[in-house]
């Protein structure tokens, strides 16, 4: 897939909350809600989820529901609502999710360490980073930004923006997963979502 044919990928979900959160399944309801804000209604998750994961990995997420893709362009816009979380502040966007024990995600984290700002596979085991650059870390703030992935799986590239975007900030090749669904949560803490997009090839979810 070339980046010409990556930003051609036909639209799969367009959801900027207005209606509600019908398109979303989480791990836990109770945690997750629809909040109006003066540029309109978001999805707030504003507290941990009641969920406790297979292995080591996010508590709080929200996967799309009943869309299950390969190559993909995901845009969505995220603002931190955890202004004193410490080094590990973030936010987390969950992508070729096959089951709660197999998938990766990218933890956006403030400062990099081997659990922090990276991109992550969970395949049955707790969570590792299989980030090929060196993250700067993900300057959080009280604004709104926008976040980007690029997924190719024919060679295995995963791609990360966040604002900048024709620079990722992440990096990644891994073809251990090249299905699944896509997914918005955090690993602990609490943000907002808008303006998700997403573009991509629509897959049938393979049989085990």
């Amino acid at each position: 897939v070339t980046a010409a044919e990556r930003a051609e990928l036909p639209l799969v979900c367009e959801d900027g909350f207005e209606k509600g959160a019908d398109n979303w399944q989480p791990t836990d309801a109770a945690a997750w809600r629809i909040a109006k804000t003066d540029g309109g209604r978001v999805f707030n998750q504003f507290k941990t989820s009641d969920y406790k994961p297979p292995h080591r990995s996010p508590y709080n997420i929200a996967l799309l529901k009943d869309v299950t893709v390969g190559d993909f362009v995901l845009t969505v816009k995220v603002q931190s609502t955890n202004p004193g979380a410490g080094n590990h502040q973030d936010m987390c966007l969950f992508f070729n999710y096959q089951d709660p024990a197999h998938f990766y995600y990218v933890h956006l984290g403030k400062r990099p360490d081997p659990n922090s700002s990276q991109i992550m596979i969970v395949n049955d085991a707790p969570r590792v980073m299989i980030t090929k650059n060196e993250s700067p870390g993900i300057p959080w703030d009280e604004k709104w930004h926008e976040v980007k992935i690029v997924r190719c799986t024919a060679d295995g590239t995963i791609e990360i923006y966040f604002d900048e975007m024709k620079k990722p900030v992440m990096t990644a090749v891994d073809k251990t997963f090249v299905w699944g669904q896509v997914g918005l949560g955090s690993f602990d803490d609490n943000g907002n979502w808008d303006d998700f997009k997403l573009r991509g090839v629509k897959v049938k979810k393979a049989q085990p």
